[in-house]
């Protein structure tokens, strides 16, 4: 049940049809990985745990940089040289007591990414590596787990859902495959605060669709989003049946 309090903190989604009690409930009850707490996984942190997702697990092997400060939004001038995950831990607690927060500070290996994934509802992959997403997707897959994915560099983002669970939903491997030729990081091409800022908080906002049950998910569909015109476009995305990842062959 949800106390005097929980009610009262959460009163404005609650007055949501969307969302009411129930969904309030499902949200309480839901675990959700964040890989990443950078400039993704700031904003997405702190709305799942404003919203009240009951168990957060949160994963980054990193320290806070000077230079993290312009976009990741959650950590602050005093968390520089602290593990992102505890100045992360710091400042959801404050934001919000009645939920939990399980640290991942080491670097994630095949085998604790597989565990991780399957102590978890869902997955959210605010990573800024290739390698990284493809080996989260790979774990999500396995273990049936719905995965929302988000990326961003200089001025353009991207977000899409991959949900195991609908057979007719592609994975993150189907999309792109084995990657760019040329994968750019931050740290080399840049990038806008407010652009991972908008990413990281769709993110959440697919998050919590997907957990209270309400909405359509972006299964099946890759929004892009052009910071510099203000424009989102959307892209269908299929399935690849000869997908070496979640291909009929390997169900």
């Amino acid at each position: 049940m949800l106390t005097d309090q929980e009610l009262l903190r959460y009163s404005r989604q609650i007055l949501l049809q969307h969302v009411d009690i129930d969904g309030q409930l499902r949200l309480k009850q839901s675990r959700v990985l964040i890989v990443g707490l950078g400039g993704l996984g700031a904003p997405a942190a702190l709305y799942l745990a404003a919203a009240g997702v009951g168990e957060l697990h949160l994963a980054d092997f990193d320290s806070v940089d000077l230079t993290n400060l312009q976009r990741q939004i959650i950590h602050d001038s005093h968390s520089v040289g602290v593990s992102k995950v505890d100045s992360a831990i710091s400042r959801l607690s404050a934001l919000n007591p009645e939920i939990r927060l399980v640290p991942h500070r080491q670097a994630l290996d095949v085998d604790s990414l597989a565990a991780a994934v399957a102590a978890v509802d869902l997955v959210l992959d605010c990573s800024d590596n290739f390698s990284t997403r493809e080996a989260v997707n790979a774990a999500c897959v396995m273990a049936g787990k719905p995965l929302v994915s988000g990326a961003a560099i200089r001025l353009e983002g991207q977000l899409s859902v991959f949900d195991p669970r609908r057979p007719e939903s592609p994975c993150y491997h189907c999309l792109y495959g084995h990657g760019s030729e040329a994968e750019l990081t931050c740290s080399e091409a840049g990038v806008l605060g407010p652009l991972v800022g908008t990413v990281g908080s769709l993110q959440a906002l697919e998050a919590l669709k997907l957990l209270a049950g309400f909405g359509e998910p972006l299964v099946g569909r890759l929004l892009l989003i052009d910071a510099l015109g203000t424009r989102f476009r959307e892209l269908r995305v299929k399935r690849d049946p000869g997908c070496r990842v979640c291909g009929v062959q390997h169900e």
